[in-house]
């Protein structure tokens, strides 16, 4: 059972981040993560050496809209000086959105009810600067209405083993979906997945087996029958990180 740290404010922070030059949130031993420097800022702003907790382990070249995180301090910087101080010594693709104060028990993690995700696919064969590493340069035409008719099947609980990629392995695979749409503007296709809960990969296996789909390389309806597999190679391939995005964190 979590027990909170005694006598200690718990604060919890909204932030965005960029991930193209990071190995993921999480902490790395021989490599940079988000974490360290956020722990880094924390420790200039408050003399302690503070760990934090995030809501999710995103990987390499992921990006954040909206993460949570949250940490434990004895310092009386009020919350909304937090946000101030972190933004001047964090990097440009860092930002602070908010903060506050947490009920005790509150954890960035393991309070988490939810969470959204969305994949970027640039529409254009021909690279736009601005997308670089932030929406997949997808180079053949895509039949939106094709993948709308195999977005259904991904809805209500499954346990999607087939769906999790193979350093992720977990004893319990069932999740939740309870939306997933695609979506599109002049530049990008959006695919956008709310769940309680995603393995590792989750999405990226997702939005790579509908890519297949729209190849013709796997046939329309064939959703059901991969995640009755439970087997990892009956799903497409893990489409590449930069066009990944958390998009909303729920508690």
């Amino acid at each position: 059972m979590f027990t909170p740290p005694e006598e200690k404010h718990n604060i919890k922070v909204i932030m965005s981040y960029c991930g193209t030059a990071y190995h993921g949130f999480q902490r790395q031993k021989n490599a940079v993560g988000i974490q360290s420097i956020i722990e880094a800022a924390l420790f200039e702003l408050t003399g302690e050496e503070i760990s934090i907790n995030g809501c999710s382990r995103t990987d390499t070249g992921v990006h954040a809209n909206e993460y949570c995180f949250s940490f434990y301090t004895d310092s009386k910087i009020i919350p909304k000086k937090f946000v101030t101080g972190l933004n001047t010594k964090l990097p440009v693709d860092m930002a602070i959105k908010s903060a506050e104060y947490a009920d005790p028990l509150f954890h960035a993690r393991y309070s988490c009810k939810g969470k959204e995700y969305v994949y970027f696919i640039q529409k254009s064969n021909i690279r736009d600067p601005f997308l670089y590493k932030r929406a997949l340069l997808y180079k053949r035409p895509i039949d939106t209405d094709k993948i709308r008719r195999n977005l259904p099947d991904f809805l209500g609980t499954h346990d999607f083993a087939s769906f999790c990629g193979q350093n992720g392995k977990r004893e319990n695979t069932v999740r939740t979906i309870n939306e997933i749409l695609l979506n599109e503007d002049e530049k990008c296709i959006k695919i956008l997945v709310n769940g309680d809960g995603f393995l590792y990969n989750m999405v990226r296996i997702i939005v790579g087996t509908l890519l297949e789909i729209n190849e013709g390389k796997k046939p329309e309806g064939c959703i059901a029958d991969i995640i009755s597999s439970y087997d990892r190679n009956k799903a497409g391939k893990t489409a590449p990180p930069e066009g990944l995005y958390l998009n909303r964190v729920f508690y």
